[in-house]
């Protein structure tokens, strides 16, 4: 062989070495990725054509692959009740991709998951296709109806969560969709619907409960009073409350929108009554860094854990006195998403101890064995279990005696905070309450963007009755 052959041959060898190490390097650590590509219509044709597992709220599918005819698609995904569980569902579309559960358990649902390895390969041996794996939810369907209706078509959303294991029990945000719309295999009404959808400015493909955040107001109140506790405060301990408070180095004051029943009060009272002067003087007193640390300690600046994927509530940096007094009271800066301050008053109840908040408790193969399924996972401890039945003894005031009153369930042992924070200006402000029932280990937070806004008419007034509402589903 002369040398100008042997040189080809080398070359030759190595682009086929080149070419054999990147086949190898893509298969290795790239398939999922790829797999993941929006633009890979050959995944989107395959998933989006196979038979997908359903979601479940009980027994009951609200998400399922039906069969259709009539077009290239042989299935088709429905959402039975399709608005009432958008948010918990998500969307699955061959255009527009997939949000909620059908995104973060995709892997499961199309039977791809590394758990389905020996199904698929039975399958595959056999020439049978392998079916999506079932995702059962926490969800309770009369809990989540409850909500819905205590809504009543106003803008805002709901949270109930069983506090000793964090299995979210009703998860729903107004106005919603019916995903159902998206996951039609005629794509131009598809994409109509989805123009329609984006375009509206009511946004109800937005869930509310877990990913967008607001001013909690008076509700931050329960954090403020736990790092009260925390730092040497006692429910007896005396704090001013005037009738108003000028707020330092500012031109503002800071009035109350009750009368707090005298200008030295105890912070019990201050929570029972809501006296937005008595906090201020406590947050101030403790300092922007203990009431930070009490917040982050709660869930705020950080991740929640779980498989709800909420967004991030946060707690403002470096604020001035001023701004401090009004973040002291679920002003200013703060801001918190519906399933924050549900977990606030369920770590409450659960004396002391933050559980992770979780949707999916069990995921079964198409033989019904079960390929993964949750246990509770503590994920902080914020306060004591002193600190947390001190607090748990203010909220039961605040609903026997105080702001919360239609919170009350004869026969229950309810707690709760009620608030109402200042939205744009011009505009109403916000109602919420975030509370808990000791009898059926459930908390719950309810916020309303508008609680005077015309809903569906099966419900009215502020965020507490919407919530006792829920509360009583659970009993």
């Amino acid at each position: 062989m002369n040398k100008a052959i042997r040189r080809v041959s080398i070359v030759a060898a190595l682009m086929i070495l080149a070419l054999l190490v990147n086949s190898t390097l893509n298969y290795t650590f790239r398939t999922q990725s790829l797999l993941d590509e929006p633009d890979n219509r050959r995944v989107a044709d395959s998933q989006f054509n196979s038979p997908r597992g359903p979601i479940l709220a009980g027994n009951t599918a609200i998400a399922e692959s039906v069969p259709v005819q009539g077009n290239r698609f042989s299935l088709q995904r429905q959402y039975p009740q399709g608005a009432l569980y958008a948010p918990v569902t998500g969307y699955f579309s061959y255009i527009y991709g997939s949000s909620g559960l059908e995104r973060s358990r995709n892997q499961a649902l199309s039977g791809n998951d590394d758990s389905q390895f020996l199904t698929r390969l039975i399958n595959g041996l056999s020439g049978k296709q392998t079916e999506g794996a079932t995702v059962q939810t926490t969800i309770n369907q009369k809990a989540q109806q409850a909500a819905w209706s205590a809504l009543g078509g106003r803008t805002g959303a709901a949270i109930a969560i069983d506090y000793t294991t964090g299995a979210i029990l009703a998860w729903t945000s107004t106005p919603s969709y019916d995903p159902s719309q998206l996951s039609s295999t005629d794509l131009a009404a598809t994409q109509q619907a989805w123009n329609t959808l984006t375009s509206d400015p009511a946004q109800p493909m937005l869930d509310r409960a877990t990913q967008n955040i607001y001013p909690p107001g008076s509700t931050f109140k329960l954090i403020t009073a736990a790092a009260a506790l925390e730092n040497g405060m006692t429910p007896d301990t005396l704090v001013d409350s005037p009738v108003t408070l000028p707020l330092p180095d500012s031109t503002r004051s800071l009035p109350n929108a009750v009368n707090c029943g005298g200008d030295r009060i105890t912070i019990d009272h201050a929570l029972t009554v809501s006296c937005n002067t008595a906090f201020a003087n406590v947050g101030m007193t403790l300092g922007a860094d203990k009431l930070r640390a009490m917040a982050q300690k709660f869930g705020f600046d950080s991740s929640l854990g779980g498989d709800a994927n909420p967004v991030q509530s946060t707690f403002p940096d470096n604020p001035t006195k001023a701004e401090l007094a009004m973040s002291s009271i679920g002003q200013f800066e703060v801001a918190a998403t519906p399933l924050q301050m549900a977990v606030v008053s369920a770590a409450i109840a659960n004396n002391g101890a933050l559980m992770e908040p979780y949707v999916v408790s069990q995921v079964r193969d198409q033989n019904l064995s079960v390929l993964q399924s949750h246990s509770p996972v503590v994920h902080a401890n914020p306060i004591s279990s002193d600190t947390a039945g001190s607090l748990q003894k203010m909220m039961v005031d605040v609903v026997q005696s105080g702001t919360g009153t239609s919170a009350q369930i004869t026969g229950d042992t309810v707690g709760g905070k009620t608030g109402t924070a200042e939205n744009l200006p011009g505009a109403s402000d916000y109602s919420w309450f975030s509370g808990f029932d000791k009898q059926s280990h459930v908390a719950v937070c309810v916020f309303l963007a508008n609680p005077n806004e015309p809903g569906d008419g099966t419900a009215h007034g502020n965020a507490t009755p919407a919530a006792r509402t829920i509360l009583e589903a659970l009993r």
